[in-house]
This record gives structure tokens, sequence and C-alpha cells, in this order.
């Protein structure tokens, strides 16, 4: 049951958790910009006292988030027993959850040159996995998850942003639009990739080289081709249709990958057309273009 004050409507608690490496920190101060009083691990244990003082601040704190995760070392643990108690005190919270793929979580590590904090000594996968398998329940618990895997500091904002500002009620899956050139080799982190070099490569227009598919020069050109719209069509309806599967099945992050010869003319307009028909389903999507470079002649 969600308590309200009296007289007022009702505060927005929030606990942010999830993976070390995955953005906590980044969310916290996205959080910050949009109003939030936020407090950095604070220990579980002190949570329903905390609770119980901003509820009772008589309207001076209306947006609350908290970000409470495994630093809390053996604290960590008094965690669940706290929020069962704030619930018996009649206090509402939800929890968002961000996560990375290992592949991206490893990277992120090492260009810190951090430690995991489960793995202090050892290598940093193994601290990953005992850190998913000890935060497995309380992502079930989690209101809003967020995979960062694909997102840049901005998108992140823009995700809390759409959440709590706008009130997102879409389910908890990112959709991550890429292209990319087969040049280059193909995304690891890949759910589905489609391969796009059978249509007519602006490559060979000698007009057309030097721009990318976010030209409208080189949009015009791709999507001119009776093979181009009866496949864009057909990828849509294919989406459509795999889309709502994926949610059914609690999967979070999906990363669509669209792949040229180079990735920067067919895969960038074929990615940018995707995006715009899955934003305009309302979906939660974000596009990144790996290979695509604007030449600049002088």
């Amino acid at each position: 049951m969600e308590k309200h004050r009296e007289g007022g409507a009702a505060m927005k608690f929030v606990i942010i958790t999830g993976l070390s490496g995955a953005g906590k920190s980044q969310a916290m101060k996205s959080m910050e910009d949009l109003g939030f009083y936020c407090v950095d691990n604070l220990p579980p244990s002190l949570i329903p006292k905390f609770a119980e003082l901003c509820f009772h601040a008589k309207g001076d704190i209306e947006k609350i988030a908290l970000v409470i995760d495994i630093r809390g070392g053996k604290f960590f643990d008094d965690l669940f027993e706290s929020l069962d108690t704030i619930e018996k005190m009649g206090y509402a919270y939800e929890i968002l959850f961000l996560e990375a793929s290992d592949e991206v979580l490893i990277k992120r590590f090492k260009e810190t040159r951090r430690n995991h904090p489960l793995s202090p000594k050892g290598r940093i996968i193994e601290g990953i996995e005992a850190e998913r398998q000890k935060l497995s329940q309380l992502k079930s618990r989690a209101k809003h998850i967020i995979d960062t895997s694909n997102l840049t500091s901005s998108q992140l904002k823009e995700e809390i942003r759409k959440i709590y500002v706008e009130g997102l009620k879409s389910e908890n899956l990112t959709i991550s639009i890429l292209s990319f050139g087969f040049k280059k080799g193909i995304p690891l982190d890949a759910d589905l990739v489609f391969d796009v070099r059978f249509l007519p490569n602006p490559h060979y227009i000698d007009t057309l080289r030097d721009f990318t598919g976010d030209d409208p020069e080189v949009r015009k050109y791709v999507m001119k081709w009776p093979e181009s719209i009866v496949f864009v069509e057909k990828l849509k309806d294919l989406l459509f249709f795999l889309i709502p599967y994926y949610i059914k099945e609690g999967k979070s992050q999906l990363v669509i990958a669209i792949g040229c010869t180079g990735g920067k003319h067919r895969s960038v307009t074929v990615a940018n057309i995707l995006y715009e028909s899955l934003l305009e389903k309302g979906y939660r999507v974000t596009i990144n273009h790996r290979d695509s470079v604007k030449v600049v002649r002088e």
C-alpha cells in the first residue's frame, strides 16, 4: 500500500541497485538532476529509520533515491529484512536495477583499473558471476530494469528521465539498434543479426560515397529500390511479432544488429528506419552506428 502524507501526495522512494560497473553512480547523478534527494551506500539496516524520517518531513522532501549495493559487505544481507520492514510500516518504494553484459562490465573495470568488490584479488569475471547470483532475488523484485551495455551516459540519463518524469510504462526491455560493417566483425553482444549487403550500395555512387545513412541523399537512394522497401517492411513485421515474446520471456536487453560491408550507408539507413518505427510503437529503444564515419573534404 502506498502511504501518503496527510493532505499531500505520495512520496517517490526509489532504491537504485544492480551490478558493479553498470552505472549506478551515473544513475544517481541523473536522479539528482531530476530533483531527487540522493544518498549513496546507506547501510540497509538504516533504511526503515531513514524512510520514517523522510515520510514525516511534512512536504520538505518529495523524492528520495538510495543507492544500495554489495559495497555494503555484510551489511548488504540486511536489505531484504529492511525492505520487508518498510512495507509493514506502509511505506511504498520501488527498485531500479541496473545491469550490463559480462563483456561490457569487464571492459569497464579494466578501463578504470578497478578490482571487482567480490573478487578483489581474483578474476573480474568471477566477481561478476558471484554478484549476479547474489543479486538475482533483488532483480526479481525490481520495478524497472535498465541494461546499460549499449547506453552512453546521456542515453542512460534520458532513460531515467522517461521513467521518472514521463512515467514510462513500457516493459523492462531496452532495445538497442546497432549498425555495423562486416569488415570489422559482427558485434559480440548481438541477439539478432540482419545482413543488408544485398541492397544496392551507395558506395559506388561518386556523389554519395563520402556521406552516410544519416544523410537524406543516401537514405533516399537506399530506399528507392523495391527490394529495399519490401525487406524493411518484412523486417519490421518480424520484429513487431518477436518483441512481445522477448518481453514475456523476461529479457531486459535486445540488441538488433544491422550489417553491410562498411557499416556506413545501407546498415545505417535501415537501422535508422527501424529505430524510428520502434520508437513510434512506444518501445524503449536506443541506436548506435558503430562504424559510420562521415568523410569531410577540405
